[in-house]
């Protein structure tokens, strides 16, 4: 039960401005409920938006969408959940009936993103009917709340490898040493992974690389590592390449990178009105498959939640700092200078 008249929501209400408010409490309708956050998790498309704005999210907007609690409120018709659970969820969940939805491909719904659960910087979080009934879960008492408020990160990181279908024999390039690419580096290597690189720049996130398990880490600003990277695989280059950056010239270097008859994930979503040019030579005759996943299925989400309580994917490894909701202003300018992963955020 919510006893406060008051409680903490932050705003972003342009590219750069956040702004804390005092608002009312959220009240559940049928089908939802209110969430208690315990643990709300950074996240690069977060960045992006306060950067530069975001496409999908209008301002001002309630903020953040990586999240885990405890049940505060149900409404009616609830049954699956009630006050004092401890809860995980993703923060979209399709419709279930439109044309993608129908063909498997449930990430394209448009309710996906029209209805996605933003505000999660806040003492407390209204749960949408949708989310509650698809994409939400009990958290084991094992788990802690950081590790559970991964579950949609992760997710989209499960929904790209099920269609690259990275083999244990194989050779993966990761580009980017950022958290996406991270916990790239931390489920390949669940599954077994023969040779994982990650390739990026920063010192700091260098060394997390090297710490969390990759077999190779390179340096792209200095000058040996195209060397090192075309010596991969016994030099014939990687099998798979996987692009974190969401930067056009990480779209570009991937696609130079991957031997013949390999597979490069799109995985970074790059600027609007930006393109890449492709040798349709290299294309064709190189046998090349390009791959551009986008968001998460509920089938990931399940897959996800069973790597998470399983302890299969340690995920919360890639949580570098923690810090109180109060200081979110000083959490997102640690991100931009990229000495932090992930942060979670505790109301």
């Amino acid at each position: 039960m919510i006893t406060s008249e008051q409680t903490r929501q932050a705003v972003l209400l342009e590219p750069g401005r956040l702004e804390m408010r005092q608002v009312r409490p959220p009240r559940p309708g049928p089908g939802e409920l209110v969430l208690q956050v315990k643990c709300a998790m950074t996240c690069g498309t977060d960045l992006k938006a306060y950067r530069r704005g975001h496409p999908m999210w209008p301002v001002p907007t309630p903020f953040g969408h990586e999240f885990a609690g405890i049940v505060a409120e149900v409404g009616p018709g609830v049954d699956t959940f009630r006050p004092g659970d401890e809860l995980m969820a993703a923060p979209t969940a399709p419709c279930g009936e439109c044309f993608f939805c129908r063909r498997g491909q449930e990430n394209l719904c448009a309710q996906t993103m029209e209805k996605m659960v933003l505000g999660a910087y806040a003492d407390y979080l209204l749960v949408g009917a949708h989310v509650v009934g698809r994409n939400a879960f009990r958290k084991p008492p094992e788990l802690s709340f950081e590790e559970a408020a991964l579950l949609e990160p992760l997710a989209c990181v499960v929904h790209a490898q099920s269609l690259a279908c990275p083999a244990a024999s194989e050779s993966v390039l990761i580009i980017g040493a950022g958290p996406f690419g991270l916990l790239h580096m931390l489920l390949l290597r669940a599954r077994g992974v023969r040779e994982i690189t990650v390739a990026g720049r920063g010192a700091q996130r260098l060394e997390w690389a090297r710490q969390l398990g990759a077999d190779l880490v390179v340096d792209v600003t200095q000058a040996a590592a195209e060397r090192m990277i075309s010596s991969l695989n016994d030099g014939y280059g990687p099998d798979l390449v996987i692009e974190c950056t969401g930067q056009v010239s990480g779209w570009t270097d991937a696609v130079a990178r991957v031997r013949r008859g390999g597979r490069v994930v799109f995985f970074g979503g790059c600027p609007l009105n930006t393109s890449i040019a492709l040798d349709t030579r290299r294309m064709h005759y190189d046998n090349l498959t390009l791959l551009s996943p986008f968001h998460y299925r509920p089938v990931d989400v399940e897959q996800a939640y069973e790597l998470l309580c399983r302890g299969t994917v340690s995920a919360a490894r890639i949580v570098t700092a923690r810090r109180p909701l109060s200081e979110l202003g000083s959490i997102f300018e640690m991100l931009q200078s990229g000495t932090v992963l992930k942060c979670a955020v505790i109301p």
